[in-house]
């Protein structure tokens, strides 16, 4: 099968802010809803009348979609143009997003997220590659200062944004926010995006079998990292099929793509020192990352009694502060600073927030909650830019949409590797400090019978009505579960951080150099 695109000759020259504003506005709608739905869940389970692991697959569903379609964006944009591809990809996130709201049942609802992590699934690594060539070699810091701010800040947004949609409007609103957003996005495109001339070439071969084991891989990988800890992991049947799956069907696509020879990703890309440091790095520390920004809201909501709407605003004072030091970061990549530098500086300053994080306990004020979420937004601000500019540093713009693909699912994965293996450390060390904490909750003990004498004679003076022994010691049960669920939250921040700080000796391996000094054809 053959497919020719031919244009004009000549690429129009638009100014690359006007660019970057465009790729940005559906990217960050994109983003956002990937971490948007969750506070609404509640609500859609009620008025779909829906159990709540059938509602959890309007986020898995997604979530597959998204993980399948991002590898091979840039095959596709090579085929179809990048042009068309993205404006295709925004049509149909429009599209399904208005399916979606509009979802008379739940299985309508997951066949419209489906559709809709499909369309949406390219947004994310055909804006860094539009980015990348739009903006010079110089001023790659700057492009992924522009690039970070939309990715980071739309999961800490997203949130709140639904809490405060859902409990003003409805749920349904999650999704028709979308549509203005959309047609803005459709707009710009149509205006300020042109494809360079490299990209307009012909594809002989389709690789069948390589999208056919990475959907399968990618997919069942997806789904093992989503439902792992709710099904109690490998001792589930499926998730155990499904885990065997994912590994057989990813090792014979890397047996295939190295082989053929029109690959859908091209893996030898990796032989780059650089790209393959910049991609573990990203893998880990973006699952560091993402892992606490997931177990702080549980922690406040869970122990400290936040709302939804106050637990995510927990996370807007560092999302506020790497807002800021992103582009501080990218105009000191743009004079000269070695990106290894401010990549060791981010990773220590995340791993140091991360441990401060494992210092709480159920008196900690709002102020003491935010001030760690501060210091790791400093460190997030000073990991995202330098690490994409010092990734990408020699690999060729021909390259770039390919790599930007493979950059954009390992930093996916990661996140969904470090939300699972944060809940499950964070429930395996709950149990093991119940046990230990139960051990001396005895009735011999003097202070558990003073303490439960305590708590009867409150019960009788304030809820005569409610006032027993056997209620007394439900609250000491309670209690004693809420100290070990701060312990678990205490040692899972604590793993976290060190994992964070282990990763600041892979900055040697960034080459200190870029071989690249070309500015991209069609730009002011």
């Amino acid at each position: 099968m053959a497919f020719d695109m031919t244009d004009s000759p000549k690429t129009p020259s638009v100014n690359k802010w006007a660019i970057a504003m465009t790729v940005m506005v559906p990217t960050f709608i994109e983003v956002m809803d990937i971490s948007v739905v969750n506070v609404s869940l509640p609500h859609i389970q009620g008025s779909l009348n829906a159990g709540l692991d059938e509602v959890t697959w309007v986020l898995t569903s997604y979530l597959v979609a998204n993980a399948i379609i991002i590898p091979i964006t840039g095959w596709l944009a090579s085929i179809f143009g990048r042009k068309r591809y993205l404006l295709f990809s925004i049509i149909v996130f429009t599209g399904s997003s208005l399916l979606c709201g509009a979802a008379p049942s739940l299985e309508v609802l997951i066949l419209a997220r489906i559709f809709q992590g499909l369309g949406g699934g390219g947004l994310q690594p055909l804006s860094q590659a539009i980015l990348f060539e739009t903006f010079p070699v110089a001023e790659h810091g700057l492009a992924m200062a522009v690039f970070g701010m939309g990715v980071v800040m739309a999961p800490i947004l997203g949130p709140v944004v639904g809490g405060f949609i859902t409990d003003t409007w409805s749920w349904r609103w999650i999704f028709y926010i979308n549509l203005p957003v959309g047609l803005i996005a459709i707009a710009l495109v149509m205006f300020f995006i042109h494809d360079p001339l490299y990209i307009r070439r012909k594809i002989i071969q389709i690789d069948t079998w390589g999208i056919f084991l990475l959907t399968v891989g990618i997919g069942c990988l997806q789904i093992v990292l989503d439902k792992g800890e709710r099904e109690d992991w490998f001792n589930s049947r499926l998730i155990l099929y499904l885990s065997v799956i994912a590994v057989v069907a990813l090792v014979l696509f890397v047996i295939v793509e190295l082989r053929t020879e029109h690959p859908v990703v091209n893996l030898k890309v990796f032989r780059d020192r650089s790209f393959f440091a910049g991609n573990l790095t990203m893998f880990t520390g973006f699952g560091c990352m993402f892992g606490s920004f997931v177990l702080l809201p549980l922690y406040a909501q869970k122990l400290m009694n936040y709302t939804a709407l106050w637990a995510g605003l927990l996370l807007a004072p560092g999302g506020m502060v790497s807002f800021i030091i992103m582009p501080i970061a990218g105009a000191l990549l743009k004079r000269g600073v070695n990106p290894r530098n401010l990549l060791a500086l981010g990773l220590a300053s995340m791993s140091y927030a991360i441990w401060l994080m494992s210092g709480f306990n159920l008196k900690a004020g709002f102020l003491a909650i935010a001030w760690p979420r501060m210091v790791q937004g400093l460190g997030l601000g000073l990991f995202f830019v330098p690490l994409a500019t010092a990734t990408f540093m020699n690999i060729p713009k021909e390259e770039t949409g390919n790599a930007s693909a493979i950059f954009n699912l390992l930093r996916n994965l990661g996140g969904s590797f470090g939300v699972a293996l944060s809940t499950t450390i964070l429930a395996q060390r709950a149990q093991l400090h119940q046990t230990f904490l139960v051990e001396n909750i005895t009735p011999y003990q003097p202070a558990f019978q003073i303490n439960y004498q305590q708590i009867l004679l409150w019960l009788q003076r304030h809820h005569a009505e409610v006032a027993s022994s056997t209620n007394a010691l439900a609250l000491i049960y309670r209690e004693v579960l809420r100290q070990a669920s701060m312990l678990a939250f205490n040692d899972t921040f604590w793993i976290l951080a060190c994992c964070t700080l282990a990763l600041v000796p892979l900055t040697l391996l960034f080459r200190k150099t870029s071989p690249q000094t070309s500015i991209p054809d069609g730009v002011d």
